[in-house]
């Protein structure tokens, strides 16, 4: 092949005035003849578009040789090949870099026949394919069919403006892409047996061609790691284990299953069960589970609401709790009547079921109040144990019963809070009761982790998950001593937990830390350090280039430590200015240590920002007085905090421009982001997503928002405290807003109504400010969806380079000029 002028393209300044450069051939690959010496093509086939793509997932991996019908194939460089004409299949390959959004014509001379992928996407077109791509690292694959003279093959990218520049790369490492951090395999769902010895997982990924449906795998596995037999179309979590552990029962297709877990042997013992969930073994030989009946609207023309309720989806649909006996399929109900019933925990050796109702109850916040009663299965008696305007869970104990709640729950039995302030019950809290609810124990009070799910073991400790500042941790409540210990999990963040009921149980657990994905662990309660079974980083996150974390924390004015974190970019230049990205949520939870997540720290520090994230006054996990703060404030002292927290990080990070700061958050944090733009111009650009404009129009239309304010808001409504509910409000304060802000907005959004966005956009736009706004057409309050997730991701780094980097083509691209 004859050499040609290998040109980098647009290496230098100078190369950057060229409206076109030819690729450098020794940084790219080729591979070829693919599929030996045959002369047919997939274009001569009917499979054409099947062939090409089933090659994909081998062409694409950055080995250095491929093996195709058991012969292996090296990758050798393009200036490296002498043959005029090739045989069968060729493949070209570049992996290339850009430092910012670019738009561009890749252009191929003398390839005649081919498909090409942008990072394993095709794009349309042979000698010509219109690239944009986002910063960060990217790859091109070219599968040729025909092409008449390798000698006549070039290479070339022309740019639609000066900056549009790619460098091509053989570098060893990637950045964080999107789509690596939102499709890379996750452990979505664990149970573990009883015993020990087994347990089941779901495995859950995406990729392109199912695009929005997740791609699950739910399998049975020993304690050894083998798997034993595979679920379809089931998750791990739908499945119930036998005490003994020598069988599993499950729901599907409306029908109650049970499995042998020896034999594998699979029998139906009840048909018909439309709405039936959370089946469990009551014993040996009986099933326990709660089966639904939706509520009739009572006509086409008008909804006559009963309650507050009404305005929740499911508000008229009953629940109520049966025993299946599994030999002759007999069903029983254990509770009836007009109210729901939820199942909270059994006993079968006392016979006896615990359950939860909720009455419709409005005299005091949060105004709705849980029933605790506890049905004798021998007589269907039923007793209420107590009447709890506080209460998230409870499950039985030996002599008696655990529960969870806020500080105020039992009037105010786990209160730790100085005279005069009020409790943020959000903040959970561990109580033992006896089972006629008489005798209460606040087992938690001086205990600062707001405690969440929680597991009890057969001799009375518990295993819990709690918020522990911005962290979820594991922990073991030893009942004899009435302490508290953190396990070693070596994780920050623990999603999913399963125990077993051995004499020292064995804890099955996945998540994340900060800096690293997702893994599988096991450990027990006794051990020093966990057992990792699975990790997602070998099969996602080989050679990533992911941020350096340090920890920030400042004290603020009222002498409270507010802690922090700083994300900064791979291979970070310290002599360089960088602009900076503010992220807080500031209601009633802290912001975890996730890896990813719906706002992906470690991306946006990948394209280039330095992330900030702090825990404002308010939150959980930093003991009851600090999320006390959080009641009948409504930003005050939260704002505070960013504000400080924020002169105080560019303080101590010299590389971040000052003049370059954004700031964002969702549904209170959008609050927060609105608020701040009515105190401070400290913001070069703001981004709030759900936010609440209008506290009054939240509490009285949000799905979620008389429940809610009845703890930001305790005691204090409209007509009794309107200074709280108006001058609190960003609305209310928009004359007071310079800073360019965008509003983000399902509109579907059902907890926090997309009017709240509307209400802000109106007001800024009626006073002329750069205002923006987006909604996603039926999305709710958060974007899942995988299509929507890409383009929301795009959208807030799109604003924030057009307002932080003053590079608009991004924005551009999506929104128009």
């Amino acid at each position: 092949m004859k050499l040609r002028t290998a040109v980098t393209l647009l290496f230098t300044a100078v190369s950057a005035q060229l409206s076109a450069s030819p690729l450098d051939e020794s940084k790219i690959q080729f591979l070829g003849p693919i599929a030996g010496e045959s002369t047919i093509k997939p274009a001569d086939t009917a499979h054409r578009d099947a062939i090409i793509e089933n090659l994909l997932p081998s062409l694409q991996q950055d080995a250095k040789q491929v093996t195709l019908f058991n012969n292996e194939s090296k990758w050798q460089a393009l200036n490296k090949v002498s043959q005029l004409t090739i045989p069968g299949l060729q493949a070209l390959k570049f992996n290339f870099t850009t430092e910012r959004f670019v738009s561009g014509k890749l252009k191929l001379e003398g390839i005649e026949k081919a498909k090409i992928f942008l990072n394993g996407e095709p794009v349309s077109g042979v000698k010509e394919v219109q690239l944009d791509v986002v910063k960060g690292d990217h790859q091109i694959l070219v599968i040729a069919e025909q092409v008449n003279d390798w000698n006549k093959v070039d290479l070339s990218f022309e740019g639609e403006a000066a900056h549009d520049v790619i460098t091509l790369t053989e570098k060893q490492t990637k950045a964080l892409s999107a789509k690596q951090l939102f499709d890379a395999p996750t452990v979505s769902a664990i149970s573990l047996a009883p015993n020990g010895e087994y347990y089941i997982s779901t495995v859950r990924h995406y990729d392109d061609e199912k695009g929005n449906s997740a791609i699950t795998e739910t399998a049975l596995y020993n304690e050894d790691g083998d798997m034993l037999y595979s679920f379809d179309g089931m998750s791990a979590n739908s499945f119930a284990w036998r005490d003994d552990s020598s069988k599993l029962t499950y729901l599907k297709d409306n029908k109650a299953y049970v499995l042998d877990v020896k034999t594998f042997k699979r029998t139906q013992v009840a048909t018909k069960l439309n709405g039936a969930n959370s089946i469990e073994f009551f014993d040996n030989e009986t099933l326990i589970f709660a089966w639904t009946n939706s509520g009739k609207e009572e006509g086409k023309l008008t909804k006559h609401y009963q309650g507050l309720e009404d305005r929740w989806s499911y508000a008229r649909t009953q629940s109520q709790i049966f025993l299946l006996d599994i030999k002759s399929g007999l069903l029983n109900p254990v509770t009836v009547g007009t109210q729901s019933h939820s199942l909270a925990d059994f006993d079968a050796q006392a016979n006896t079921v615990l359950a939860t109702r909720n009455k419709q109850d409005y005299a005091q916040p949060p105004h709705m109040l849980t029933e605790l009663i506890e049905i004798d299965l021998s007589n269907n008696q039923q007793s209420v144990i107590g009447q709890y305007r506080t209460f998230s869970g409870a499950q039985y104990t030996k002599n008696g019963i655990y529960v969870t709640a806020g500080p105020d729950f039992a009037e105010g039995a786990g209160r730790n809070l100085p005279e005069g302030m009020l409790a943020n019950n959000y903040d959970g809290q561990l109580y033992w009761i006896d089972r006629k609810g008489h005798n209460v124990k606040a087992l938690s009070k001086n205990f600062d982790p707001a405690i969440g799910s929680f597991t009890v073991l057969n001799n009375g400790d518990v295993v819990l998950k709690a918020t522990d500042q911005d962290r979820q941790q594991l922990f073991f409540f030893d009942e004899s001593k009435s302490t508290f210990k953190r396990l070693n999990t070596g994780l920050d963040v623990v999603a999913n937990y399963s125990v077993s009921s051995e004499r020292n149980p064995e804890i099955l657990f996945t998540g994340t830390t900060a800096s690293t994905p997702q893994q599988l662990k096991t450990m027990s309660t006794s051990d020093k350090r966990a057992e990792t079974l699975w990790d997602s980083t070998n099969i996602a996150y080989q050679n990533a280039e992911i941020a350096n974390l340090e920890e920030f924390n400042f004290t603020n004015t009222e002498g409270v430590e507010i802690k922090g974190r700083v994300y900064l970019p791979h291979d970070l230049d310290k002599a360089k200015k960088y602009p900076a990205l503010v992220y807080y949520y500031g209601g009633t939870s802290p912001v975890t240590r996730g890896f990813t997540g719906r706002y992906p720290f470690n991306l946006w520090a990948a394209k280039g920002y330095v992330v900030y994230v702090l825990q404002p006054t308010g939150a959980t996990g930093f003991g009851q007085k600090f999320s006390a703060e959080h009641v009948n404030a409504w930003g005050e002292h939260t704002a505070n905090d960013i504000i400080m927290g924020t002169k105080e990080f560019v303080k101590a990070y010299p590389f971040v421009d000052d003049k370059r700061l954004g700031n964002l958050g969702a549904s209170y944090g959008g609050f927060m982001t609105m608020l701040l733009t009515t105190k401070t111009d400290l913001f070069s650009a703001s981004i709030s997503h759900a936010g609440i404009s209008n506290i009054t129009s939240y509490w009285g239309q949000g799905w979620w928002g008389y429940l809610y304010s009845g703890e930001a808001s305790k005691g204090s409504f409209p007509w009794n405290n309107p200074t709280l509910y108006s001058q609190h409000s960003p609305v209310f304060n928009a004359d007071k807003v310079t800073t360019p802000l965008l509003l983000i907005h399902g509109d579907a959004d059902t907890n926090v109504p997309p009017g709240e966005s509307h209400n802000m956009y109106t007001a800024l736009k009626i006073l002329g400010q750069d205002v923006e706004l987006v909604e996603y057409k039926g999305a709710d309050h958060q974007i899942f969806a995988r299509d929507k997730r890409f383009h929301w991701w795009n959208t807030m780094l799109a604003y924030f380079d057009k307002h932080l980097k003053q590079e608009p083509q991004w924005w551009e691209h999506l929104y128009g000029k």
